[in-house]
């Protein structure tokens, strides 16, 4: 079972007739995606690979296709407008792969998808993917996951790459997978994404990748105090990160004693995750939570 996604959900992507649009729709589709519409404004009547009707609207593709989830790779001057379009249209579930939206822009965002009956991941993340559903949404490589038991969610692209590879290579399947990203400001958090796959009757363990800034793993923690029924190995990356400083993410940012790397550890650890030591050993420490 998947959470978010799966091999019936029907995507449409934002963007499909750009450069990095067209090259991931691509991939998506050669992973099993089942992408049935893309948006571009002004190339509405077109085909994309002469497979994929492009559209002008998101309200135009959703009412033809019946799409469920919005895959965005639109520039960042338009990508919040683009995520509102996707909302506005009823896609349940809308993936933002775009950086460097301001802040100042996604807090209106998440205000005003509040009390809307849709999803938000991201902006700035890889996206999702559940292998055993052969369903991938955004940038993450298909070639690296292996159909399992295991959930992750990560704050980081790149170390949730690193955690998949070393949980394949060890022969430990992912459930699914999701980048929430690294800005200050985003949709779907640790929580959120820490009940679905607490309330995935075929994920038996989760992986949970921190950073330095906010408060998003102490948040996760409360949650695994109080309602985690399932083990959880957490990472946290930035315990050498001098205050103040951004370190890649835009929420990166140490601004006070709770954003710091050593506070988020305490928290999980009191909460009751197993902390993983380092990024090198994130696949035997979930062995190790397993019993395997």
């Amino acid at each position: 079972m998947s959470i978010l996604v799966n091999r019936e959900s029907r995507v449409l992507v934002q963007g499909i007739t750009g450069r990095e649009g067209g090259f991931h729709a691509q991939r998506c589709m050669e992973y099993g995606t089942n992408i049935v519409a893309g948006v571009t404004p002004g190339r509405g009547g077109t085909m994309f690979e002469e497979k994929v009707p492009v559209f002008n609207t998101v309200n135009d593709a959703v009412r033809e296709t019946k799409a469920n989830v919005s895959m965005i790779f639109v520039p960042a001057p338009f990508a919040v407008d683009a995520i509102l379009e996707a909302a506005d249209a009823g896609v349940g579930v809308i993936t933002c792969i775009t950086e460097r939206i301001p802040t100042r822009e996604m807090v209106s965002v998440a205000k005003y998808l509040r009390d809307q009956p849709v999803r938000l991941i991201g902006p700035n993340c890889p996206g999702l993917i559940s292998p055993g559903e052969q369903c991938k949404i955004g940038i993450m490589p298909g070639s690296i996951h292996l159909a399992g038991r295991v959930g992750v969610v990560s704050r980081s692209g790149t170390l949730t790459y690193e955690a998949v590879g070393q949980l394949t290579s060890l022969g430990l399947g992912q459930s699914t997978c999701v980048g929430i990203g690294g800005d200050p400001v985003s949709g779907t958090g640790f929580v959120e994404i820490l009940k679905l796959l607490n309330d995935d009757p075929e994920t038996d363990a989760v992986v949970l990748i921190g950073e330095i800034g906010g408060v998003k793993e102490q948040e996760a923690a409360e949650f695994i105090q109080s309602e985690m029924k399932k083990p959880v190995a957490s990472l946290i990356v930035g315990a050498t990160a001098p205050p103040g400083r951004r370190m890649g993410h835009a929420g990166a940012i140490i601004t006070g004693a709770a954003a710091r790397a050593e506070e988020k550890v305490k928290a999980l650890s009191r909460a009751g995750a197993e902390i993983i030591p380092t990024p090198g050993d994130i696949g035997v420490t979930v062995q190790k939570i397993l019993g395997k």
